[in-house]
């Protein structure tokens, strides 16, 4: 079987206003994505917004909660679309001079982390991440790199590719953003005088029913729709 697999991530600057960082990621069969990006933008036609627009956790509003709420349960509905995600609680307690390490190794490690959970032997996998900057290009292959020696897949049979993409020009990383962006903000330390968003807690409310989790405590391990690890220093 060949899977696609999605990556984003928030708030991954070491130094930023959020105590939290998360790395997410959505895999789905390779033979299924033409058929799901449509039901994307069927979900947007009948939200009366265009196909074009590009749907972020940061652009959730009132005035769109039902076309967000809306690709949340596509994912829940659809039994192809599977999510895991890492979070790092507090950024602060990160000592890479510790662990003889510097932030971008780490980076690669805790990515690796990530997606290994969703790695089988057998199967092939075709993975995008989100450009962020100029850098990007470079990052990936150092990541495919990082996690081909960790598979031993050194021929790259197993993980078969590793480029970066424009969100904005794929639906599905749409629904990654928005996903990682709700748990996140749920796993964020704000200001007692920060005034919260009622349209996100709403998106929050309904990932955490239809998972029927926290977000805010590791899952087991073998699980399939929302898979989740609170990651903690001694872990990597």
């Amino acid at each position: 079987m060949i899977y696609n697999v999605y990556c984003d991530e928030t708030c991954h600057l070491k130094k930023d206003d959020s105590n939290a960082m998360l790395l997410g990621a959505i895999w789905c069969p390779q033979e299924k994505i033409k058929e799901i990006n449509e039901r994307i933008r069927q979900i947007k036609k009948r939200n009366n917004v265009s196909s074009l627009m590009e749907m972020k956790w940061t652009k959730v509003s009132p005035s769109k909660i039902n076309l967000y709420k809306d690709l949340v349960n596509y994912f829940f509905d659809n039994d192809d679309l599977h999510f895991r995600g890492i979070i790092i609680p507090d950024k602060k307690i990160l000592d890479h001079k510790k662990f003889q390490q510097t932030h971008e190794l780490w980076y690669y490690k805790i990515y690796f982390e990530m997606l290994k959970v969703i790695f089988y032997p057998k199967d092939i996998y075709d993975i995008y991440i989100d450009i962020k900057d100029t850098h990007s290009g470079r990052r990936a292959k150092e990541l495919q790199k990082v996690c081909c020696n960790s598979m031993y897949d050194f021929s790259q049979k197993i993980i078969r590719r590793l480029q970066p993409i424009r969100s904005d020009e794929v639906q599905i990383m749409q629904i990654v953003d928005i996903i990682i962006g709700a748990i996140c903000y749920e796993n964020r330390e704000f200001p007692n005088e920060f005034k919260k968003s009622n349209a996100k807690q709403e998106i929050i409310n309904l990932i955490k029913e239809r998972s029927g989790y926290t977000l805010k405590k590791t899952t087991l391990l073998r699980e399939e729709k929302v898979n989740l690890l609170i990651w903690s220093a001694n872990c990597i």
